[in-house]
């Protein structure tokens, strides 16, 4: 028997690459206004904020990422609608 966390586990970061993982993160947070949140995205993942949510849209789509995040990513499916 072995220790490695089981896939189908709800939350395990399968198929998640480590810049999706730190999007899906940096969305989870909050933040005290759009300029510290843009900052943020700058200076954590070196995207502009358009790239940042042309990616975070995409993550939206990725089963992977509901795993990962299924509150976050189910709020944001409803708010894109």
């Amino acid at each position: 028997m072995t220790d490695a966390p089981d896939p189908t586990e709800p939350g395990e970061p399968t198929g998640l690459s480590d810049d999706a993982r730190a999007l899906i993160d940096l969305e989870s947070r909050t933040f005290r206004s759009v300029g510290a949140k843009e900052k943020r995205i700058r200076d954590e993942l070196g995207l502009t904020s358009i790239q940042y949510h042309v990616r975070l849209n995409r993550l939206l789509d990725d089963p992977a990422a509901l795993a990962y995040a299924p509150a976050l990513i189910n709020r944001l499916r409803e708010r894109r609608r």
